[in-house]
């Protein structure tokens, strides 16, 4: 079936501009891990947030964007920001990844959500494939940001996947790090290419896979060059302690 684009990708606004689109909220009731990346291994609560402007052919969570596969009335729903903070807090959990889709399509509605979040105590990570530059108010304390910019190997034209300007603003962000999955030696001269270019840093490599065995294969046949280079290096957790089952 081939794969349609994303319709909609802001919401149409609510009275009071306060509604986000999500997909799926979870880590209160099951418990689980942030699974990549700098906090990985740490207790986490997920808000996936729906849609997004890329339509990568790898993608593992495309239940957010293609409709030719997916219903979004079945996938997605409108939570407002006080529902969302409540859900937060009714968890002792300090850390909460927003992540998506592409969550910054929607970040004019985020400004309260991560006030509220804050005002909780919690810490806030983005998750976010680096194509759009995040507002100012999303760049507080308490606030990081995975960006994963998305290479051509990835199933993505990189004419749409990379976006010069959005980097260096996550770069001058200082509240950054970028997270390529990889899935080949070569893939990691691409990074290379990508970092000096940009002056992206720290990196992390991340294996592509959505298998315990595929992410272990994938893992050793990058492990000595990303190490070479000394690049960071992150597992897909998730995919080793619960097979990537949806929810954890």
């Amino acid at each position: 079936m081939t794969a349609s684009a994303p319709i909609s990708l802001e919401p149409a606004a609510d009275e009071d501009g306060s509604r986000l689109i999500v997909a799926e909220c979870f880590g209160v009731e099951v418990p689980t891990f942030q699974g990549e990346g700098p906090s990985c291994g740490h207790p986490a609560l997920f808000i996936r947030l729906s849609r997004c402007n890329l339509t990568c052919a790898k993608c593992d969570t495309k239940y957010t964007w293609d409709w030719s596969q997916f219903d979004p009335r079945k996938e997605s729903t409108k939570r407002s920001v006080a529902n969302l903070v409540a859900w937060a807090e009714s968890s002792p959990v300090e850390l909460v990844v927003i992540t998506g889709g592409e969550p910054l399509i929607q970040q004019a509605r985020l400004f309260p959500l991560i006030r509220g979040l804050m005002a909780l105590g919690k810490r806030v990570e983005f998750e976010t494939n680096g194509t759009i530059a995040p507002a100012p108010e999303l760049v507080a304390d308490g606030v990081r940001f995975n960006v994963s910019p998305k290479l051509a190997s990835f199933g993505v034209k990189e004419t749409k996947s990379i976006v010069p300007a959005a980097l260096e603003a996550f770069v001058a962000s200082g509240r950054a790090t970028f997270k390529f999955v990889a899935s080949t030696v070569a893939d990691l001269d691409r990074v290379a290419d990508l970092a000096d270019t940009h002056r992206l840093a720290p990196v992390w490599v991340m294996p592509e896979g959505t298998t315990p065995e595929a992410v272990t294969a994938t893992a050793r046949v990058l492990a000595d060059a990303v190490a070479a280079r000394h690049w960071h290096f992150t597992t897909r957790l998730h995919v080793l302690a619960f097979a990537d089952a949806r929810g954890r």
